[in-house]
């Protein structure tokens, strides 16, 4: 007969080991049960109010240590306005979508907003036949324009520094009165009939020109020359300190300092120029008479041999084109201009976006003349039959 073997010790050892475990993770599996404990019923929403969404599942964050303070942080999140009927009852804060309210009053320009381009290509063609066809056209008919000193393009003599008569822009009644005031803007040159015929017309004539001896000349009973240069800065400070007499100023300063303001003054209703602007609109009546203020200067020309660009930049940024009944600019197109810089293209955009911000302040090209005795040069290029030098005369229709 065969005889039975008994059951091996190791598989003995192998059952318990099994038991043992499945007992231990029993006992774990309770152990968590009853720590977790049953949860406590929902609150319910008060009435009025939206359930809140529900909390995505996030591991507890280790809690503090025990015997530490508890710190509660609160976020604020800053230029977000409350929605209309939130819980927040004070002023909304300012943010980047506040209401707008009335205008504030506008503060310094620091640049001219430049208009867009002549075409998709960008190109100097585009921006040249733009800016020509622009300086060539009238955009408003003067019917007396002075002809004591017109040329024809064909007879370079003398420039047709020329000014718009019609009663209509005041210029007329203010020569007549002997109440204009005439600045003329200049680098050493000797043609200065223009200002003499000005004078002798009647106007305060004052002639800018850092070529001048003397500091200040009366040439006669009504033309000054000054030793001083328009310029589009005023000297900086340290420099005004070591050199007293700096012959460089901005327009606007050289204006304060010279005391030229017209102050308001009484009139009769009939006799009150159109190129005056009237204070108050009714509130300045006195009877048959009203005050008014005119212009600080009632022409302005300027030959500034390529600083005209920068020039006529810093009269529009600082707002003194308000105070200028007409202006007569002789402009240069052979290079870009002092401290104008950039491409070719770039530089005429900068141009006509100059001349459309005269636009802009009412201000109305009258009279067009292309010197043809002057290199015909346009970005040192010769293209598009175009002079090297223009002279362009404008007359402000603000206060017609």
């Amino acid at each position: 007969m065969a005889r039975e073997r008994p059951p091996a010790r190791g598989c003995g050892a192998l059952r318990r080991c099994l038991l043992g475990a499945a007992l231990l993770l029993g006992l774990r599996l309770c152990a968590e049960l009853r720590r977790a404990g049953p949860r406590p019923p929902a609150r319910s929403a008060p009435p009025g109010t939206a359930p809140r969404p529900p909390e995505p599942h996030l591991p507890p964050a280790p809690g503090p240590p025990r015997g530490a303070s508890r710190r509660r942080v609160t976020y604020v999140r800053s230029g977000r306005r409350a929605p209309p009927g939130g819980r927040g009852s004070g002023p909304p804060e300012p943010g980047c979508c506040a209401p707008r309210g009335p205008p504030r009053r506008k503060g310094p320009r620091w640049h001219i907003d430049l208009q867009p381009w002549a075409g998709p290509a960008q190109s100097l063609d585009e921006e040249a036949l733009r800016f020509l066809r622009y300086i060539s056209t009238t955009q408003i008919a003067c019917n007396h324009i002075s002809t004591d000193s017109l040329a024809t393009d064909s007879s370079p003599a003398k420039k047709p520094w020329s000014v718009c008569l019609d009663d209509r822009f005041g210029l007329a009644h203010q020569i007549r009165n002997k109440q204009c005031r005439l600045y003329s803007l200049g680098l050493g040159s000797d043609d200065t009939h223009f200002e003499v015929r000005m004078a002798d017309d009647g106007c305060e004539v004052h002639r800018f020109d850092p070529s001048v001896k003397s500091a200040h000349v009366l040439e006669s009973q009504r033309l000054w020359f000054h030793h001083l240069s328009v310029d589009w800065r005023d000297p900086h400070p340290a420099v005004a300190a070591q050199k007293l007499h700096s012959n460089a100023r901005k327009l606007g300063t050289i204006l304060n300092e010279f005391g030229h303001h017209k102050k308001p003054t009484n009139q009769p209703t009939n006799s009150i120029p159109n190129c005056c602007l009237l204070v108050g609109k009714g509130e300045a009546w006195s009877g048959s008479r009203m005050s008014y203020i005119c212009f600080l200067i009632d022409v302005l020309k300027a030959d500034l041999e390529s600083a005209e660009w920068k020039v006529l930049e810093n009269l529009i940024l600082e707002d003194v084109l308000g105070q200028i009944g007409q202006l007569i600019f002789e402009i240069h197109l052979h290079w870009p201009g002092f401290e104008v810089s950039g491409s070719d293209s770039s530089v005429v955009r900068f141009w006509y976006s100059l001349l459309k911000e005269l636009e802009l302040k009412d201000f109305r090209l009258f009279h067009s003349y292309k010197d043809l005795s002057k290199p015909q040069l346009f970005l040192k290029k010769d293209i598009f039959n175009a002079s090297s030098c223009y002279i362009l005369s404008w007359v402000n229709t603000r206060w017609k």
